[in-house]
């Protein structure tokens, strides 16, 4: 670039002119950090896997597929931790929602889930009345996706280092013989499949909060999906990708997969199935519903050949029923994915980078 003369002054080097450092290199935790997007990973990147060194696991999905035994018996293990605010909302609680994703982790490597923990935080004051609720939930929830409960945990913080109630779940499951489901495994050509309508789970846990309503009923997707994975995989097609678009949402998701497996990811905007009541409080509140996060929704990549195969099989399961196909894995831009827009031009649609929605999952 050549040197620019500006009102008389000395020329202005540009070459040395160096970006400034970006707003989340801060010296302590944010609440970026915990939203799914590029502040999470940089954490994991920057910190966590440095800190493990060589006891870190080179796949980082959200469950780990682990050979146990010489008779090439798979499982699938899977960790999650839930402080949604409020622990209430339309449509479920922390508690259904706690069982549900991590059935869903474990179901979108192709496991049949089958057991569960549970390891509960709580915070000195908690009424007895909603921890009941939530443990009913929780029971509920498990006998209802045909989950034993095996092992758990309790602490309690006191009142000024808690929030009501913090609950994780880690799962293990068994992955069939032939099912080979992984973000690497995506390929040009591929179709992008997605369950259901995207944004409904965060925009019902934003409806029930303080200054924050829109009187739109509006409830949580929250769901356990391994009975839809196994109607896919029925289908005898190739599953190349499967993941739950939680955090971060569909947006997060696809830009994670078009990462890992080195495809660009053309999405249909006007294909996207976004209802109504999701489009309304995204434009109120300027979102992106891509970025909403989803409970009980999935995205399938699959060869293009096999997309109708597929398909039918979702939309045959009362879970999958407003199933439909909103892109393609292409070789261009690869690592990105893009959005064509109902008036013909393309935007980017970029991981986001911390957190839209505080403590939705």
């Amino acid at each position: 670039m050549t040197d620019t003369v500006h009102d008389g002054l000395e020329p202005l080097d540009f070459e040395g002119w160096v970006c400034p450092v970006p707003l989340r290199d801060v010296g302590s935790v944010m609440m970026g950090h915990g939203g799914g997007g590029a502040m999470s990973g940089e954490l994991v990147e920057h910190l966590f896997l440095p800190a493990y060194g060589t006891a870190a696991s080179s796949e980082l999905g959200d469950s780990a597929v682990l050979g146990v035994g010489a008779a090439g018996t798979r499982l699938a293990f899977s960790t999650d931790s839930y402080v949604v605010k409020p622990m209430f909302f339309p449509g479920g609680s922390i508690g259904d929602l706690a069982v549900n994703g991590t059935v869903n982790d474990l179901a979108m490597s192709g496991a049949v889930p089958l057991y569960l923990s549970t390891a509960f935080i709580l915070q000195e004051g908690t009424a007895l009345a909603d921890l009941g609720r939530i443990a009913e939930a929780v029971g509920a929830a498990a006998r209802a996706a045909g989950v034993r409960l095996v092992t758990g945990d309790t602490k309690v913080v006191d009142s000024a280092s808690g929030d009501g109630v913090y609950l994780n779940t880690s799962g293990i499951g068994l992955v069939p013989d032939g099912v080979d489901i992984g973000p690497r495994r995506a390929r040009p050509g591929d179709a992008v499949l997605v369950s259901g309508d995207i944004g409904v789970h965060g925009v019902a846990v934003m409806s029930c909060r303080e200054g924050l309503e829109f009187g739109t009923a509006v409830e949580s997707d929250t769901a356990p999906l391994h009975g839809v994975v196994a109607d896919m995989i029925a289908t005898g097609a190739d599953l190349r990708v499967l993941r739950d678009p939680t955090r971060g949402g569909v947006s997060a998701s696809l830009n994670e997969i078009a990462r890992a497996s080195s495809v660009g990811i053309d999405l249909v905007e006007r294909a996207l199935p976004v209802p109504l009541a999701v489009r309304d409080a995204c434009s109120l509140l300027g979102l992106d519903p891509l970025q909403v996060a989803n409970e009980g929704k999935l995205l399938a990549i699959v060869p293009a050949e096999s997309a109708d195969q597929v398909l039918a099989a979702l939309r045959a399961h009362p879970l999958g029923r407003s199933a439909c196909r909103i892109g393609t894995c292409v070789p261009e831009h690869p690592g990105m994915v893009v959005a064509k827009t109902g008036l013909g031009g393309s935007r980017v649609v970029g991981l986001p980078v911390g957190e839209q929605l505080p403590r939705i999952c």
